[in-house]
């Protein structure tokens, strides 16, 4: 199944901008498991899409989007897995291509990240997420879903945007480490913020979206909602505002948990993805109005 529905000739490896790896694997999901259907609902909402993107006035297909079989699970452990996302990030990445990576639970971004940052040393991620994924190891592992900002904090700068949920030990970790975190309120009650942050980013970046970010009103169907997130606005406004200061290398957008007979959430997230890959290809048209 082709991301958007389109046909081979746009979605041939070989000429495409845009790589989808599709990771259906939710191994260490707590509270509600089901997150590795996320991509496959992912795909086929995204066949359901107008192609036409109205915010841009382009048709982002064109530019070729190859969706890959998705990966098979490795049973052994998510450090095997994270292992597997990243050897085949890294091919993509050599070829040039900007991978984007449908989860699954939020895990498989350490993997990503990795062979990013490997790519592209100079890597800032941004991690937007309700929950602040800052704990050094949570049920007995360090590489699962509440560890992946800590994992990837110790490879490269993180800013974090949407939190509004974290443990005690993860508040004082990002106090000592000097995290910046920005929260909803935060967003909200100084519009100018967003920008100010950004404009600290370094010249690539890889931003990773759990979709658990949104307010439950917009994105009910994920394993962990939180109240008080954001709106589709306010993701687009972030996103945008990163692709219009630095160049996105790569992306995710993880823990979709489908919710039988509501296809909502499945048809935001695919527009979410595609929206997305409408920025890279602003900054690849040398793209400059705010």
């Amino acid at each position: 199944m082709n991301f958007c529905g389109i046909d081979d000739i746009c979605a041939a490896y070989e000429t495409a901008r845009f790589v989808v790896v599709p990771v259906p694997y939710d191994l260490t999901s707590t509270y509600q498991a089901g997150s590795r259907k996320g991509p496959q609902a992912i795909l086929e909402a995204s066949s359901n899409m107008e192609l036409f993107d109205e915010e841009l006035h382009t048709e982002t297909f064109r530019a070729g989007i190859h969706t890959m079989v998705p990966l098979e699970s490795e049973a052994s452990g998510p450090e095997a897995m994270i292992g597997k996302v990243e050897k085949v990030v890294a091919d993509v990445c050599r070829d040039g291509k900007i991978p984007v990576t449908l989860g699954g639970e939020h895990s498989i971004s350490i993997g990503a990240i990795a062979a990013i940052h490997a790519q592209y040393p100079d890597i800032t991620v941004v991690h937007l997420d309700a929950h602040a994924d800052m704990r050094d190891s949570y049920q007995g592992t360090r590489y699962g879903h509440a560890s992946v900002a800590r994992r990837v904090s110790e490879k490269c700068p993180l800013i974090e945007v949407g939190i509004r949920s974290m443990s005690y030990e993860e508040d004082c970790f990002i106090r000592e480490q000097g995290v910046f975190v920005l929260s909803p309120d935060e967003m909200k009650a100084d519009s100018e913020c967003i920008r100010k942050v950004f404009t600290s980013l370094s010249k690539n970046v890889y931003v990773s979206i759990d979709l658990d970010v949104f307010d439950p009103a917009v994105m009910p169907a994920t394993g962990t909602p939180e109240p008080g997130g954001l709106t589709w606005d306010d993701v687009r406004k972030v996103t945008k505002e990163i692709a219009l200061t630095a160049r996105i290398r790569g992306f995710d957008v993880v823990e979709l948990c489908p919710l039988p007979g509501m296809v909502a959430p499945d048809f935001t997230a695919a527009k979410l993805v595609y929206r997305m890959m409408g920025y890279c290809e602003l900054q690849r048209d040398g793209y400059t109005e705010r």
